[in-house]
């Protein structure tokens, strides 16, 4: 009988809502959450929370899949792989998706602090304990070794056996005095035998037995030798980085409760607000009284909503990792070097997990919105119903960063060396100009490909909602830009820019010959290759090198619109040779 099944046979009464039976408190350790009984056969789920065996059995499942996963079994001498059936649950308590092992809540990590805590506390409430062994007698004494609970002619019998002369008995009553079992962990192969070893290549805590047989080629030591470094593995997890996150996550989620009553103070004033001045009007007012109370519900449901959904993830946060660290700094402060190394490996799992989570905000950063942007405008011009002038108006006074608008050209394409220009326009959630400035507004211009070739960037504040933005590339190519407002994106940010590189302006005539163009002048020359005979240095119609089509006189490009490029056409002509010709 495995010592999991001699502590089931104890009585389990269900508890009530408070955990009391026969209206005395019972220790909420002993109590499975899921049956509110006294634990029987106590698993650890990877998320640290422990139920009943048959609780978790009964646990619908999440997901059942399949995958392929090594032989680890040392009773297995065949190497490869074999393909496993993992079926996952969602925690009762922390609702966390928690994979099973293939053989069931069996394979489960037992929670022997647990076990401990419901016989303590039979022994607190004065249980009905009978014998183990005979099943009448009323028991007495236990033997620590075969974990069994002895009348007083079963213990005589007990210490009269050979096979249990030695075993350590003591009396329940001293048991319930100390407040503390120390007893060992037995081997659930090989009952009687304590786990006194470690096998590290299986990283499990073993038997003399085993260790002999199933382990016998593998590197076993005492588990006093290695509890020190698994056991300060955990309390570096739990000192260094879970205790100081769960601080900042208690101040998290202290500013957002503060928020969610300020949220709610703020908006009652200004309903308060709302209904002195839809006072002074019959039942058109009235019904603008409504309309304005309707829009002030609208926005508080928004900001409770976003309150709501920032607790619910800072509570989850918290829960998870103080149930981290509560169960570790319970297993570490209670739990033998035994206990310690059963449920070393799915402590160090979760707590691992925990640590390197993504979701870690710091209280510094944390802003909850907590309504002091909402207001009511009274002298505000509200339209005319039925005839009547109605004034009066709802005010957010916070930019919604998905309704701010860019107005201007320059934030699509921009020259080299010339100056752009770009608006932002902060609205609020109803799509309104924001009517003030003094916003936190962050532009920032960075080449796609050149990441150190960044823009300068101006922001004037125009206070009426609106900022200019003015840059000047100096490289072209492809650019990012991104508008910030409070560091948070607006809609669609980053923008792509693109950035053309600057036309050279054509210093000379667009014409069709420089004998024409020049009045007939012998020194006039041409960007063309073209001459004339009789001593003329430009070109002519129909003569040798005229491209035959209107050109450039500084470079002979034949196009109008075209950037001027004379270096690379007029290198071989003197600067102080090139006449400049005149326009037709």
């Amino acid at each position: 009988m495995s010592r999991c099944e001699q502590k089931g046979k104890l009585e389990q009464p269900t508890l009530d809502s408070e955990h009391e039976q026969n209206g005395v408190p019972v220790n909420r350790r002993a109590v499975c959450n899921a049956c509110k009984r006294l634990y029987r056969d106590p698993k650890i789920l990877p998320c640290l929370h422990t139920f009943c065996s048959d609780c978790i059995g009964q646990l619908e499942p999440f997901s059942v899949r399949s995958r392929v996963a090594p032989k680890n079994i040392p009773s297995e001498a065949a190497e490869g792989e074999e393909e496993r059936t993992c079926v996952t649950v969602l925690c009762p308590d922390c609702d966390s998706e928690v994979d099973l092992p293939p053989s069931g809540p069996g394979g489960l990590s037992t929670d022997h602090l647990a076990l401990d805590e419901v016989f303590l506390e039979t022994l607190e409430t004065n249980g009905p304990l009978g014998c183990d062994l005979c099943g009448e007698g009323g028991a007495e004494s236990r033997c620590d070794v075969c974990c069994v609970n002895l009348c007083a002619f079963c213990c005589q019998a007990h210490r009269r056996q050979k096979r249990t002369a030695s075993h350590s008995v003591q009396c329940l009553e001293e048991l319930k005095s100390r407040g503390r079992l120390s007893r060992p962990v037995l081997c659930p192969l090989h009952p009687g035998q304590e786990l006194r070893l470690f096998c590290q290549p299986c990283d499990l805590p073993v038997c003399l037995e085993c260790a002999a047989t199933l382990h016998r080629d593998h590197r076993c030591r005492p588990t006093r030798d290695v509890i020190d470094r698994h056991g300060d593995r955990i309390r570096e997890l739990v000192a260094a980085r879970l205790r100081p996150r769960m601080e900042r996550l208690k101040d998290s989620l202290q500013k957002v409760e503060v928020s969610q009553d300020a949220l709610q103070a703020r908006v009652d004033a200004t309903a308060n607000e709302v209904r002195v001045f839809a006072r002074a009007y019959a039942s058109v007012v009235e019904a603008h009284c409504l309309s304005l109370l309707h829009r002030l519900e609208e926005l508080r449901v928004q900001r409770r909503n976003q309150l709501h959904l920032q607790r619910a993830q800072l509570q989850q946060a918290l829960l998870d990792v103080g149930g981290g660290v509560e169960f570790a700094e319970r297993l570490l402060s209670c739990g033998s070097d035994a206990e310690i190394l059963s449920a070393k490996g799915v402590t160090l799992r979760r707590l691992t997990s925990l640590a390197e989570s993504s979701y870690d905000p710091d209280p510094a950063t944390v802003t909850p919105d907590d309504g002091s942007g909402i207001g009511f405008v009274a002298g505000e011009p509200a339209g005319e119903v039925e005839g009547y002038p109605l004034v009066g108006v709802i005010t957010s006074k916070t930019v919604d960063l998905s309704k701010c608008t860019i107005e201007g050209e320059g934030l699509q394409r921009g020259t080299a060396g010339e100056q752009g220009h770009f608006t932002l326009v902060c609205r609020d959630s109803s799509g309104e100009q924001v009517e003030r400035g003094g916003d936190h507004v962050l532009v920032s211009i960075v080449h796609q490909e050149k990441k150190n070739c960044t823009v300068e960037t101006t922001v004037a504040d125009n206070s009426d909602g609106s900022y200019r933005v003015s840059y000047t590339p100096e490289e072209p190519g492809a650019y990012s830009v991104w508008v910030c407002v409070k560091a948070q994106h607006v809609k669609g940010s980053p923008f792509p820019l693109n950035v053309k590189r600057k036309l050279r302006r054509h210093g000379g005539t667009f014409h069709c010959c420089s004998f024409c163009s020049s009045g007939g002048a012998k020194e006039a020359r041409c960007g063309c290759t073209g001459t004339m005979p009789g001593g003329f240095k430009g070109c002519g119609h129909g003569h040798k090198g005229h491209p035959g089509k209107p050109h450039w006189s500084c470079c002979g490009s034949t196009s109008e619109q075209s950037e001027c490029l004379p270096q690379s056409v007029l290198a071989a002509v003197s600067p102080r040779g090139h006449l400049r010709t005149v326009e037709l």
